[in-house]
This record gives structure tokens, sequence and C-alpha cells, in this order.
């Protein structure tokens, strides 16, 4: 699986938008959506002869400075006491939000995203976890993935003490570039002494995973000045590593005004760092796992991929494939019971739903069956890098080359350059594909077909 090949010139010719799929349909198809569809569905979720176990997802949108780059929701200030406001309305949040749900379906997953989760001081991180355990079932044992994530310049040693204390047990770190001038000219300095000092204490209180996330095609990037940057992380050896490709879109993300486009790397100065990135990170014993994505050998990631149990949400790739999906705070995106659904994303929204004692929901999408016979289609290919016809046939009863006539014949031009091989099953992905994998998955979002999205889009590259 972990098999790659980097082509520039097919990597050229396909460079065009697309999504993510960390759902599908993606998020720019969602549409008017209640409260009370979103808690029919939560309620339809526990009727399930076995219901799924949760996820948990919580957005904490307070960041102490700007990152140039950052196209997340996030509310940058210095004042500590938001944070303060904004968990008294989450914790009610949490109540509403648990009545819900039949209190024996476990949490096998949780995350914390941002915004910086690590905002908030540490009597605060106590008091959200005790709230979420309050009122959702959690292991009292390292037995669920419980992540967060974490800006190294806002913690301490003893911050990773106190969140190895309240429950988590995986840690992602943003990092981005060791380069000085790259990290001025995005504005976030980050001595690799502070990284070095997270990775230690996350290892010395017995951290389950580590990854770290890196990003090219920022200002001043060479692949030179990026090798810097890889060397260095593959010396501290976290369990996971992602290189994503920074889209710079300033009309939609106001901060990334504040970068100069002509300080940004040309489109094949980032071909060459992507495949210096590949070549240098699979030299040094880690799997490409896909879109963007790498993982050492023994990490729960590559033995799921290589059991073909991995997965792909709103979090990325994971192991926990058969979970509803509960996000909350400002912005969050739940997926329960073949709906999606997105809270307000503004905190004055956000509030004023609840001092009404709504739940903030504004928008969603319920799927139809054929959705969901697309989304397992993206799930398959984004995942394990294969398609095989006749289980997905039987389990949705359709005639698969009929029902995708269309998409079987866009096919073939990839076929024939040899970015996915038809078998006897269906179609395996190349390795020379798997960087496409996403060109790929577009062919069956009927989605961009009908709304004509992809300028709402990154490039795929």
């Amino acid at each position: 699986m972990s098999t790659v090949q980097f082509d520039a010139d097919l990597i050229r010719r396909y460079d065009t938008a697309g999504p993510r799929y960390t759902s599908y349909p993606t998020a720019v198809a969602f549409g008017a959506f209640t409260e009370d569809e979103y808690k029919a569905h939560a309620y339809l979720s526990n009727e399930d002869p076995i219901p799924l176990p949760l996820s948990l997802y919580f957005h904490i949108p307070f960041c102490d400075t700007v990152c140039f780059y950052c196209a997340c929701n996030k509310i940058v200030t210095k004042d500590r006491s938001k944070s303060e406001t904004y968990l008294q309305y989450l914790f009610r949040e949490i109540e509403m939000q648990a009545k819900l749900y039949d209190r024996d379906r476990m949490v096998e997953q949780l995350h914390w995203g941002g915004g910086t989760p690590t905002f908030l001081n540490h009597e605060e991180m106590r008091a959200l976890m005790a709230k979420i355990r309050q009122h959702f079932s959690l292991y009292d044992t390292d037995e669920g993935d419980y992540s967060i994530e974490i800006d190294p310049r806002s913690v301490t040693p003893e911050t990773i003490g106190v969140l190895r204390e309240i429950g988590f047990n995986r840690f992602s770190l943003g990092v981005q570039d060791v380069d000085k001038r790259v990290q001025i000219a995005v504005n976030r300095v980050q001595p690799i002494e502070q990284t070095l000092a997270v990775i230690e204490a996350c290892r010395a209180y017995g951290a389950k995973s580590i990854s770290v996330d890196l990003i090219y095609g920022l200002p001043f990037q060479t692949a030179e000045s990026f090798r810097q940057t890889l060397d260095t992380m593959i010396e501290l050896a976290p369990d996971r590593i992602s290189v994503f490709n920074y889209a710079h879109m300033p009309n939609l993300f106001k901060p990334q005004r504040r970068i100069n486009d002509a300080d940004l790397p040309s489109a094949e100065t980032k071909l060459q760092i992507m495949q210096l990135a590949v070549e240098h990170l699979t030299a040094a014993g880690y799997e490409y796992i896909g879109m963007d994505h790498f993982a050492k050998p023994d990490d729960e990631l590559a033995i799921a991929q290589r059991q073909g149990t991995l997965h792909r949400n709103f979090q990325g790739y994971t192991t926990h494939a058969d979970c509803d999906l509960v996000a909350m705070g400002v912005s969050s995106i739940s997926s329960v019971a073949e709906c999606y659904s997105q809270n307000a994303k503004t905190l004055e929204e956000y509030y004023a739903a609840i001092d009404a004692e709504h739940l903030p929901v504004i928008k969603g999408i319920t799927l139809d069956d054929d959705d969901v016979l697309r989304r397992e289609i993206i799930q398959q290919l984004a995942c394990h890098f294969r398609l095989d016809f006749s289980p997905i046939a039987r389990a949705y009863k359709v005639d698969f080359e009929a029902y995708f006539e269309r998409e079987l014949t866009l096919l073939q031009p990839m076929a024939a350059d040899d970015l996915l091989v038809f078998t006897e099953a269906g179609f395996e992905v190349t390795p020379r594909g798997r960087f496409l994998i996403r060109n790929i998955c577009m062919v069956f979002d009927v989605s961009l077909r009908k709304n004509g999205v992809q300028q709402r889009f990154s490039r795929v590259i």
C-alpha cells in the first residue's frame, strides 16, 4: 500500500481544484437544515439493533496570534476571558446534545480542534473534559482514540501532563516549517526547541501517537530550505507526518492577504518540494497513507490501511469507521445517521441560539441513497486505492456498470495515463495515480456536476 511514484508531468496535467473528501457530499453542498431535522436523525441513530459508538469533536476557536496562511474558523484575541464565556455556552450545548443519545453508546473517538485548543488554561481544560465525562460515556483507560491539536508555542511540558491526566493519548502538533524566514513571513515564529520540548513531553507522559503538520507552498520556501524541515522532522521521528499544500485564496481568507504573492514559490518549486517530501519521508521509513499523510509502518493508520479498515472523516484519516460524529462548538460539523449538520459560524449566532435554548444548527444535508453509495465509493478509493464492483453492487442493489456508465467512461483516459488499472474485480489505483486520488474520486462526485463548486476548493496538488 505504501508504494508511490512521483510523476511531475502527470501531476502538472491533472492539477486542478477539488475537494479533500473529508465528507461526501462536501460542506459546500449543505443547504437549509433545521434543528428538528438534526434531532430526528440523532434519535434515529439510537434505534439501530446495535447503535454505533460515538465520536465527539469540540471546536475551540481562539488563537493568541494569527498565522497568515490559516483558513480555519478562528477568533484571534489576547483576551483570555473570552474562553471562559465560550465554555459556559459550550457546556450548555453539551447538555443539550447529550440528551439526544443513549448513555450506553461509548465514545470511541474524541478530538479537540481549533483555532487553538491549548488556548484554554489548565483549569479550563480540566473543566471541559469533566463536563464531557459527566454527560457522555468516555473510557477511563487509553482504549479510546482521544486526540488534541497543539500549538507548541502555547504549552509547557506541564500542559502535556494535564492533557494526559484528563484522558488525551494522541497529540497533533502544528509546525509548518522550521526556517526562520518562512516563519516570520507567515507570522508563526516557532523555535525548534519548543517543538522538541513538546514532543519529548508527549513521549515522557506515554502518548500513544504523535503527529506533526507541515505546509509546503509558503513564502520563501525552496526545495533546499524544506529539506532542512524534513530532516528535522525525521530526526524528531513523530509517528505521523502530514505535508499539506498551502492553498492561497486571499479572496476567501482575509489573513492570507498579508502574504505577498511575489514571495510565494512557483508551481514548479512546489512540485520539487512535494517530490522531495515524498522521496525523503518514504526513504526514512514512512508509508504514504494518502492525501498528504505519512505514517510509520507500525502506526495504527498504516496497519488499518493494510487491513482494509481505514476511514476518512472531518478530522482526516482515522481507524474508527463506524461512529456517529457529534460535533460541538462554533462552526463544527456533525455526521449522524446519514445526515450532516453544521453549527453557526460566528460567536454571536452561536450564543444567541443557545440563549434561546436551541441547538445552533444553521445548515446541513440529508443524504439520499445515491449520496450514501457515492460516499462509500469515495471512502474506498481515498483510503484503500482500489474499488471492487461486486461488493458495492450487492450492498447497494445496483448494476454497477450500468449505474456508473458515465463514470467508467470518464475513467478510461486516466487508465490510459496509468493512474489506474482495470481488473476483473474493478480497478486499482497505480503507484503513479495515488497522488491524484482526489481527481479519481471527483469522477464519482455528482455534486460537483450539479453545483459547479470547484472554485471553492484548493488545487489538488
